[in-house]
């Protein structure tokens, strides 16, 4: 889970679950960052670290993500952090190790809850660079992502963890629903740009010569 930073507009690309313009900006922005990084042929596998726990509501944000992409039909290898297999504070080490021993060179997107001010929650955030997860619980873990989705679940400043477990499933899941169909139309975008023919599974894990 991180803490949302202020930060330029520039920077930051963000929009609240309940416009219903934010799917569709989602997708165009992503989309724009991904363009920038992943020149053709995109030869780099993309993949999508979901990080979250499925034992706070708050911070189930990430899992059920990952759940959900995987019901959409994506590559379950190129799905990392789900509801039944979630990567949290004590694998996430082991985790970023394993997926880049398996895939050359990853582009990855990481997804995970924040907190923020008041005015704030609801919102969805996607910018580049990496992810700080841990921050909002004064946690010290790796840097993770080329590009990062956070959705602000409720208000940071005191007793975080308290506040996570009292976060609304609703709006968790309405976050969780919106960005993983943004992410899952950009994935298979992405594929059918890649040097190969997708299958119909979404697997983008193509590699160059």
């Amino acid at each position: 889970m991180e803490l949302s930073r202020d930060t330029s507009r520039e920077a930051v690309w963000r929009s609240h679950i309940d416009d219903p313009r934010t799917p569709g900006r989602m997708v165009s922005r992503l989309r724009s960052l991904m363009m920038k990084d992943l020149p053709l042929p995109i030869c780099r596998p993309i993949l999508f670290f979901c990080i979250g726990t499925d034992r706070s509501t708050g911070d189930a944000l990430g899992p059920l993500t990952g759940s959900r992409l995987l019901a959409m039909g994506l590559d379950p290898s190129s799905i990392w952090g789900t509801l039944d297999s979630p990567v949290h504070a004590a694998n996430l080490h082991a985790s970023i190790d394993e997926a880049y021993t398996a895939f050359r060179n990853p582009y990855v997107i990481a997804v995970d809850a924040c907190l923020g001010r008041l005015e704030n929650v609801g919102m969805i955030t996607v910018s580049k660079g990496p992810l700080r997860p841990g921050t909002g619980v004064s946690k010290t873990l790796p840097p993770v992502g080329d590009i990062h989705v956070t959705g602000i679940v409720n208000v940071g400043g005191y007793m975080e963890y308290l506040v996570l477990q009292n976060t609304r499933l609703s709006v968790v899941a309405k976050m969780a629903e919106v960005i993983s169909k943004a992410l899952s139309q950009v994935a298979r975008e992405f594929a059918q740009m890649s040097q190969e023919t997708p299958d119909n599974t979404g697997t983008l894990s193509t590699t160059c010569d």
